[in-house]
């Protein structure tokens, strides 16, 4: 759990320690508009019932979304979509063997009636999904809605209109 906020309302799982340093970029845009969050390593093939126990009590924790990162087969994010019902942010994870596309495949193609929201692989994906959830959870609070205007204002104004010189 972060320090900004005791209540987390977003959870971010990973299947493995080593995906931290990825999901950790979530977090921070978490943090940066002080928002609560829960990490925690949940593989869905390797520690199945802290997996279980995760998803199943999200929604009675208060959490309101579930950032779900894993690599390779990256069935964690249709686990945490099986056990609630709260949104399902997928982020694939960067592979050894197919560079991330096995896990983006798994993660995109959940059965109809499971749904995953999925995002790109690796770091702009652990980005864009919290910058998701941050937006999913100010369709209900106007004055997180304001810093995520203000967010892409600031990011706008650092985009230079004009090319470099050759």
């Amino acid at each position: 759990m972060n320090e900004n906020q005791t209540k987390p309302l977003v959870g971010i799982v990973m299947g493995s320690a080593s995906d931290a340093p990825t999901m950790h970029k979530a977090a921070q845009v978490l943090e940066e508009f002080g928002i609560g969050y829960e990490m925690k390593v949940c593989s869905a093939h390797r520690t199945p019932q802290r997996a279980h126990e995760f998803g199943a009590g999200a929604q009675e924790r208060g959490l309101k979304v579930i950032i779900a990162a894993a690599g390779m087969a990256a069935h964690l994010a249709g686990v945490m979509a099986s056990l609630t019902t709260i949104p399902i942010l997928g982020v694939p994870m960067d592979g050894k063997v197919m560079g991330g596309l096995d896990a983006l495949l798994s993660t995109v193609q959940m059965p109809k009636g499971i749904p995953v929201a999925t995002f790109a692989v690796g770091n702009h994906g652990a980005v864009n999904a919290a910058l998701f959830a941050v937006s999913i959870l100010a369709s209900s609070d106007p004055q997180l809605a304001q810093k995520l205007v203000d967010y892409r204002k600031a990011q706008t104004a650092m985009i230079d209109e004009n090319p470099p010189a050759a």
